[in-house]
C-alpha cells in the first residue's frame, strides 16, 4: 500500500507538471482529439506537448510491457493512473483503435514480431488503424460475411466490401475478416493486417443524420495481402482460418470501449444548461427533469463502478466472458438517456442546428448521433440475448 501511495503522489505531481491546461478541457470538436498516423497533425503546441510527455513516460498504452511502448504499469497502477488524469479532467494523450481493440489482440494471439512492430507503431501514435468486420449483408450475423481471399501461394487476394468502417478514409491500415475457406462458416475465417494504401483499397464516406460522416464503405477489388511481412512478422493474427477466435475477443475489447461512452461525464454541464435557460427566460426549474438528472448520476456512477469491478475481475482472471455485452448493453442505453436529458435541459434551444452556443456543443447533432450506440458493435437486442444465455442462464435465450 505503501508503494501505491508513493506512485500517486508521483503520478499526481508528473500530470501537474506535464499535463497543459489546455488538455484539461473538455474536447470541443473533433481537432481536439489526436489519433495519431501517418496523416496526423496537431491542432496546437498544448496538443503536441501532452501526447510527447506520454509516449516518453510510456502513458499512451500505460499498461502493456514497456517492450512494446507502455509504462508496464501492475493493474492497481494503472487504475491509480486512470483516476489521477480523470480527477484533473485530463484528455487521453492518444485515441486509437490500435489501443482498444488490436493492441489487446496482438498481446494475446500475434507473434513476437508482430508485437514488436506493430504494438510500438501504435504506442508512438506513428499508425492509425480501422476495424474491417460488418459488411452490407453481415452485421449482427457476421459469420455470414462474404469478402473472400484467394490463395495465391505467397498473398492472398482479397476482394469484397466492409460497411460502417469508421474513419477507414483516414486511416493508415486495416484489421480485417477474410474468408479464406467457404465450406466451414466458423473455422473459414482469417484475420488480416494490411496497408490501406494497397492497390485495390478505396473508401466512401458515409453521410449520416447528424451531418459528419465517420464512417465508411471499403471496398477490395483484387486487393494482395502479403502472408508475411518479415520474420517473424505474419500478415494474419492467429492461426489461418481461425481467425473468428481473435475475432471474438477483439470484440469484447471492442464492447468495452463503447461502454465508456456511458460513466463518461455526469449531468454538472446539463444543470449548468437548465440554469442558464431558468436565468435567461424566467422560467422556474422543472423539479421532475431536476429529478430526472439526479437518476442518472446515480445510474452513471454505478456503471463506472461497476467497470472498475470487472476490470479488477478481468485483470485477476476470474471476469465472466459475458461481462463486455453487459458493460455495452448498459453503456449505450445510459448516453442515449445522457442526451436526452440535455435536449430537455436546452428546451426549443436545443433543436438548433448551426452554431456552437447551446450546452455541449451542437446537442441536436450529438443526441441523433446516440441513436447509433444501441446498434454498433452489436446491437442492444443481442446484447441482452447474451446476457440472457450465458449470466442468467435462462431457458430457450
Amino acid at each position: 500500500m505503501a508503494d501505491l501511495d508513493n506512485f500517486r503522489t508521483e503520478t499526481r505531481a508528473w500530470l501537474e507538471a506535464n499535463c497543459p491546461a489546455e488538455m484539461r478541457e473538455p474536447a470541443r470538436d473533433e481537432s481536439d482529439i489526436y489519433w495519431g498516423g501517418r496523416k496526423a497533425t496537431f491542432k496546437n503546441d498544448a496538443q503536441k506537448a501532452w501526447f510527447e510527455a506520454c509516449v516518453a513516460k510510456g502513458y499512451t498504452v500505460p499498461a502493456w510491457p514497456k517492450e512494446y511502448g507502455g509504462a508496464g504499469l501492475s493493474a492497481a497502477e494503472a487504475k491509480i493512473l486512470r483516476q489521477e488524469m480523470a480527477a484533473i479532467n485530463a484528455r487521453p494523450p492518444l485515441s486509437s483503435f490500435g489501443i482498444w481493440m488490436l493492441g489487446p489482440a496482438l498481446l494475446k494471439f500475434g507473434t513476437e514480431g508482430q508485437k514488436q512492430r506493430f504494438l510500438n507503431e501504435i504506442a508512438r501514435g506513428e499508425i492509425r488503424w480501422c476495424q474491417g468486420y460488418s459488411e452490407p449483408g453481415s452485421g449482427s450475423d457476421l459469420v455470414s460475411m462474404q469478402t473472400f481471399g484467394e490463395d495465391k501461394s505467397d498473398h492472398w487476394e482479397v476482394s469484397g466490401q466492409k460497411i460502417w468502417t469508421s474513419y477507414a478514409n483516414h486511416a493508415d491500415w486495416i484489421f480485417c475478416l477474410v474468408r479464406t475457406d467457404k465450406a466451414d462458416k466458423y473455422q473459414g475465417i482469417t484475420f488480416m493486417l494490411f496497408d490501406m494504401e494497397s492497390k485495390g483499397v478505396t473508401t466512401k464516406p458515409i453521410l449520416l443524420i447528424s451531418g459528419s460522416s465517420p464512417f465508411c464503405e471499403t471496398f477490395f477489388d483484387g486487393v494482395e495481402v502479403p502472408k508475411s511481412y518479415g520474420d517473424d512478422c505474419p500478415g494474419f493474427v492467429g492461426e489461418i482460418n481461425r481467425g473468428w477466435d481473435v475475432a471474438k475477443y477483439l470484440l469484447g475489447h471492442e464492447r468495452e470501449m463503447i461502454s465508456g461512452m456511458g460513466g463518461g461525464e455526469g449531468t454538472a454541464a446539463i444543470g449548468s444548461a437548465l440554469n442558464r435557460r431558468a436565468a435567461k427566460d424566467g422560467e422556474s426549474i422543472d423539479p421532475c427533469l431536476r429529478a430526472e438528472l439526479a437518476m442518472f448520476d446515480v445510474d452513471a456512477l454505478s456503471f463506472t463502478a461497476m467497470g472498475e469491478k470487472f476490470m479488477d475481475e478481468m485483470k485477476a482472471g476470474k471476469g465472466h466472458p459475458a461481462q463486455p455485452n453487459m458493460m455495452k448493453y448498459v453503456g449505450t442505453e445510459l448516453n442515449k438517456r445522457r442526451h436526452e436529458l440535455m435536449m430537455s435541459a436546452g428546451g426549443s434551444r436545443s433543436l438548433e442546428w448551426e452554431s456552437d452556443e447551446t450546452s455541449g456543443g451542437k446537442p441536436s447533432r450529438n443526441w441523433l448521433r446516440t441513436k447509433a450506440n444501441s446498434i454498433e458493435g452489436g446491437t442492444s437486442e443481442v446484447m441482452l440475448n447474451v446476457v440472457s444465455k450465458r449470466i442468467l442462464d435462462l431457458p430457450g435465450a
